[in-house]
């Protein structure tokens, strides 16, 4: 299992600081998800989390500061899926997965029969094997997004963090995606993913991080983070929140507006 633990983590871009004094605790067998308005720090804590950045503070990776680990280790344990990737190169759908399989060859060796089997089912997880053979650089931005979703997949990495997987997709394949990662979770797993779909976030995550400033606002269930006070305070909206297990989370309005 793969945990991930932060003390008084703070983060600076140039002269100003994106992330400030954030402590937590995340745990496998959650789907958690991190929610915020647009800056408030989301992406640069993920980042950071995977010690992608430099810090301030304390991130540990199963008890042990991650920035003492060899980057190798690091990338086999924890898969990321950034948001808005460009694709430069002209791969295949099926080589462009097979590149998930990286952290764990040697230097000049080549992909083994067990990594092609790993690479064909997070293809079929992600529902592209149909796309096997295309050129990944001609696909649309919805078949982009669940190739990459695919490629971390094929990491085999007990840790898996996404942001914003769901941009680009139709519903459809929304709820699919929404799905892959809590079955990740439950099946024992560290998933963390960015979130801005509210609704989405209320009915598949089972816990949620919100923030904004760079500070963590909020941190428990649904329920208990999307409050009508907290939304006013940090989305400034006001909004119909209906249910008492997965709430639905519709915005009615700009407050004061």
């Amino acid at each position: 299992m793969v945990s991930l633990t932060t003390t008084r983590l703070t983060v600076a871009l140039g002269p100003r600081t994106v992330v400030r004094d954030v402590g937590m605790a995340l745990e496998p067998g959650r789907l958690i998800g991190i929610i915020g308005p647009n800056g408030a720090g989301k992406s640069t804590l993920v980042r950071a989390l995977l010690g992608l950045i430099r810090y301030r503070g304390r991130i540990e990776l199963d008890g042990v500061e991650i920035g003492s680990l060899a980057r190798e280790r690091v990338a086999r344990q924890l898969a990321y899926l950034p948001q808005g990737q460009t694709l430069h190169w002209p791969l295949s759908v099926e080589r462009l997965v097979g590149l998930g399989r990286l952290p764990h060859l040697a230097p000049m060796s080549r992909i083994s029969a067990e990594d092609e089997s790993i690479v064909e089912r997070a293809m079929a997880r992600a529902d592209v094997l149909h796309l096997r053979g295309r050129v990944a650089t001609e696909l649309s931005g919805g078949e982009r997004a669940r190739v990459l979703l695919a490629r971390a997949l094929a990491v085999g990495a007990r840790g898996l963090i996404v942001d914003e997987p769901l941009a680009s997709l139709d519903p459809g394949h929304q709820i699919d995606v929404m799905e892959l990662l809590r079955q990740e979770a439950e099946a024992g797993s560290l998933v963390v993913t960015i979130l801005h779909d509210l609704t989405m976030a209320a009915r598949y995550c089972d816990r949620l991080l919100l923030m904004a400033e760079g500070r963590l606002i909020a941190d428990g269930t649904p329920l208990e983070v999307l409050s009508e006070a907290n939304l006013h305070e940090v989305y400034g909206i006001s909004a119909w929140i209906e249910g008492d297990r997965t709430p639905l989370v519709v915005p009615t309005g700009r407050v004061g507006r």
